[in-house]
């Protein structure tokens, strides 16, 4: 198959198995399976109900296109792209409905090289990150946790993250590591599929709005590690990031 990260304006769907592993103090682990996007933001797919990419769902001002917010963020940091490609990982809006949990930026440079990641992280009070990465030659990277995410952990240890740019196959992982040594693991395997409009329809009927699946199903985690005894932790104060 083509190796799909390197055809320029090619759209690409990932059928995904999504896992989530909790350790302690209380174990949880789950797996469900969506669909993804991987798209050239310089070439958006034309928007429909089934697939829309709206700048204000990402980073940035929701005046600019996403591409451009892209690259503000990354002028503020001291990297100029000059141009080069973009690739966004992420889920569009489904039925008007968008919620991202992580969304993924392999930046290139103008001859084409890696510069680097951007990994936007949202939570479910409408707050979002967006961390820097720089990875190594393959796709590995170690950055401190700076942004609250889940109700029962504080904003403390660091993401050791694996996100090699998509081919044919999608194989990402995080791993949060706690001062306290608790952990937890996320990962994300997926094959490609041509994101033509029947292969969008089949993958629709497979999960159902898959959107409002994610939020779903993270509220319903959530609602059983309460009820198991799990003690919220206060959510701090977010403020916003230069560049966003």
């Amino acid at each position: 198959m083509t190796r799909l990260g390197r055809t320029p304006g090619a759209a690409s769907l990932y059928e995904c198995a999504i896992t989530h592993v909790r350790t302690a103090p209380l174990r949880n682990e789950f797996t469900y399976r969506t669909y993804m996007w991987l798209v050239d933001l310089d070439q958006l797919p034309r928007s429909g109900p089934l697939a829309s990419f709206r700048a204000a769902d990402h980073l940035g001002d929701p005046r600019r296109a996403i591409r451009e917010n892209i690259d503000v963020f990354l002028r503020a940091r001291g990297i100029d792209l000059d141009g080069g490609r973009v690739l966004m990982l992420a889920h569009g809006r489904v039925f008007g409905y968008v919620f991202n949990p992580l969304s993924l930026y392999w930046c290139h440079a103008a001859d084409g090289r890696l510069a680097c990641v951007v990994a936007e992280v949202h939570n479910t009070y409408g707050e979002r990150h967006a961390y820097l990465l720089r990875t190594d030659e393959r796709g590995r990277a170690t950055v401190a946790k700076e942004f609250y995410v889940s109700p029962f952990y504080p904003v403390d240890g660091e993401y050791r993250m694996a996100v090699p740019e998509p081919d044919d196959r999608l194989r990402l992982s995080i791993v949060l590591g706690r001062p306290d040594g608790h952990s937890f693991v996320a990962g994300v395997r997926g094959t490609a599929i041509p994101a033509t409009s029947r292969a969008l329809v089949r993958a629709a009927l497979r999960h159902p709005w898959p959107t409002a699946a994610v939020t779903a199903r993270i509220r319903w985690q959530g609602i059983k590690l309460y009820r198991r005894g799990l003690r919220i932790v206060p959510r701090p104060a977010q403020l916003p990031q230069e560049g966003i």
